[in-house]
């Protein structure tokens, strides 16, 4: 099924081929031929699989040295920075296109990550690229305070996409800022307070997201926003209940099912726990619940088909309204529907948004309805740099990107076909626990065993993450014990790059298993 081959013709890969491309739909040719890049492969690999080729030339770098760059990253950024860059041996990123990203030393890499599932489209994918180049030269900045008509242009467009009555736009610069800006407003509609979100959920790292965060690496110890209260997770592979027919994914769990055809006993005990934390954690009033489609920090833990439907009733009986974070999840990303709530047949009230949006340029919006913007008209809302003519200019891109490459049937397809080729990884090795996911939001749990489903240690984890990367391919983490691999790239990655993955994959784990 792989193709493998040595390390000096691994590193030469790139000379034959196809060109870079997106979806296989429309291959694009940049300068005369592919230069021979250095593929990001570990020299002590004996057999390597094979990096699909790429004709774009990255430009070579001439750039600060990396000793100097970490010298003022200890010194002069945020120390945090510090803590958390991946790898033991970091990546030092120089230029990318679509999937791929090349570092300082000229070494390719396969971008399964694409910075949180925020490069969308694909890095300097040439459309967003033209048209932000046009905008540039025209006008960067002017405030919502005047009328332009990039804003207006983009906020039609974007409201055409959600069903009734979400047809109102609130233009942000982070995910953050919106989840904040949607709590406002649900505090404001209701004149409730309090809000629900799940364990092991983040909505953001502001002292008032911080609040609705169940994540602890996240939460710092200081007073963040009262009223938020979590609730259990419905996780139907490591949480309590579960079966093999829960999840709204093509790869179901490997927990035994005896419900009959209709019903899901997960489901209803999982909704009981949210019954309890009525009775027990909150007024006979609340303000709204959170809810991620699928949980994007959390490991992309996914929930019983039904559970959205059954909390949205409970929650508006209460005087509550439904929040879908679409931060990750939004934008095809999960290939059925263009938004994830889409695929539990529910209504949200409002809808939070960011990420993929701008493709990687710094962005974020709130949709919601008109009774609740007009709840939120009791005092001046400005935001600065929300709804700019540049950021307006990109994200309008963004979505006739999508459109006319047919990136959300790729991300379908192409993920679709990645879960099911992963799945026949977990029924071979013990470690690896579930594969889960839908579309292009996908998470790989691993574990000590089957059995017991305890997280798989994190040393053992950062060996197989490390081991992918000097392979050349960029995955993330997640999980509340960092157990969980995450793959969210761009959604112009193709079936070729999947089978590249997988084979590095593949060999990561015998790798680790051979070691121990």
């Amino acid at each position: 099924m792989y193709k493998v081959v040595s390390s000096l013709s691994g590193r030469c890969a790139a000379l034959t081929g196809q060109s870079c491309c997106y979806n296989g739909l429309a291959k694009i040719h940049l300068g005369s031929g592919a230069a021979c890049q250095k593929a990001a492969f570990k020299k002590d690999h004996e057999d390597l699989p094979e990096m699909p080729p790429c004709k774009f030339k990255p430009q070579e770098y001439k750039g600060m040295s990396k000793e100097r760059m970490m010298e003022i990253r200890r010194q002069n950024c945020n120390p945090v920075t510090t803590k958390i860059t991946y790898y033991k041996k970091p990546v030092f990123i120089h230029q990318g296109f679509m999937q791929w990203i090349w570092d300082v030393d000229g070494r390719r890499y396969l971008d399964l990550f694409a910075g949180v599932a925020t490069v969308s489209v694909g890095h300097c994918h040439p459309k967003v690229t033209a048209a932000t180049e046009k905008q540039l030269r025209t006008l960067w900045h002017t405030t919502n305070i005047y009328v332009h008509p990039t804003l207006h242009e983009y906020c039609e467009k974007l409201a055409s996409l959600l069903p009734d009555p979400l047809k109102v736009v609130y233009l942000t610069n982070s995910g953050s800022e919106a989840n904040d800006l949607a709590m406002l407003m649900a505090r404001l509609h209701t004149g409730n307070f309090d809000i629900i979100t799940f364990r092991g959920s983040y909505h953001g790292g502001t002292q008032q997201t911080m609040g609705l965060t169940s994540n602890s690496p996240y939460k710092y110890p200081v007073a963040t926003s009262s009223g938020c209260t979590n609730t259990m997770c419905p996780d139907v592979f490591r949480g309590p209940w579960g079966g093999s027919h829960c999840r709204d994914s093509p790869v179901q769990t490997i927990r035994d099912c005896s419900c009959a055809q209709g019903q899901c006993m997960a489901n209803e005990q999982y909704i009981g726990q949210l019954k309890e934390t009525f009775a027990t954690s909150v007024p006979n009033r609340i303000a709204a619940f959170f809810g991620e489609p699928i949980q994007g920090m959390g490991g992309a833990v996914q929930y019983p088909k039904n559970y959205f439907k059954d909390a949205y009733k409970l929650v508006r009986e209460r005087g509550g309204v439904c929040i879908a974070d679409e931060v990750q999840t939004g934008f095809g990303r999960t290939g059925t529907h263009f938004w994830g709530f889409q695929g539990y047949e529910v209504l949200p009230d409002i809808v939070t948004m960011a990420k993929g949006i701008g493709t990687g340029f710094p962005m974020g919006a709130v949709v919601t309805t008109p009774e609740i913007a007009a709840s939120f008209a009791k005092a001046y809302h400005f935001n600065t740099f929300g709804g700019s003519p540049l950021a307006c200019a990109v994200a309008s891109s963004v979505l006739d990107t999508i459109k006319e490459d047919n990136l959300q049937q790729n991300a379908l397809n192409v993920g679709t076909y990645l879960m099911t080729e992963m799945a026949k990884f977990r029924d071979k090795y013990e470690i690896i626990g579930d594969v889960r996911g839908k579309g292009l939001q996908i998470g790989v749990e691993m574990v000590k065993d089957k059995a017991s489903r305890e997280p798989l240690p994190s040393e053992a984890i950062n060996k197989i993450f490390e081991d992918v990367k000097d392979m050349g391919v960029l995955i993330g983490k997640g999980g509340l014990y960092g157990q969980t691999f995450r793959v969210q790239p761009p959604m112009c990655i193709t079936k070729e790059d999947v089978d590249f993955f997988l084979a590095v994959f593949n060999k990561a784990i015998q790798n680790y298993l051979n070691s121990h």
